[in-house]
């Protein structure tokens, strides 16, 4: 089953959405405000994608936390993930041991539709 993890209000999400629905495949929905993800799921995801394309560096939670000027090593930013959501680039979507990050028709295409 395909799992899409993100926020309602979030354009790639809805974008994401819209893109699964009119290509007729069934998934789930993961809203980060409704269940928080927590440290195993980031881990698992992190075998699948690298930290720096599931750690959002571009919205307003980095910069609120003044997460910059931290510096942040690896280990850091994934212990950030688990602790503030918002901080996670969206969607993210898994299908068995793939994971997708942001919106991309093509890789939905190549990986969601086979």
């Amino acid at each position: 089953m395909i799992k899409i993890y993100g926020i309602k209000n979030c354009d790639s999400v809805r974008k994401a959405i819209k893109y699964l629905k009119s290509n007729d495949l069934a998934y789930d929905f993961i809203d980060f405000r409704e269940t928080p993800v927590e440290a195993a799921t980031v881990a698992s995801w992190l075998k699948g994608t690298d930290i720096k394309t599931l750690f959002n560096t571009r919205g307003t939670t980095y910069r609120t936390l003044g997460l910059k000027a931290l510096d942040l090593n690896d280990d850091e930013k994934q212990t950030w993930l688990a602790k503030e959501n918002m901080l996670i680039k969206r969607p993210v979507i898994t299908l068995d041991n793939n994971v997708i990050v942001g919106y991309n028709e093509s890789l939905y295409s190549e990986i969601l539709q086979n």
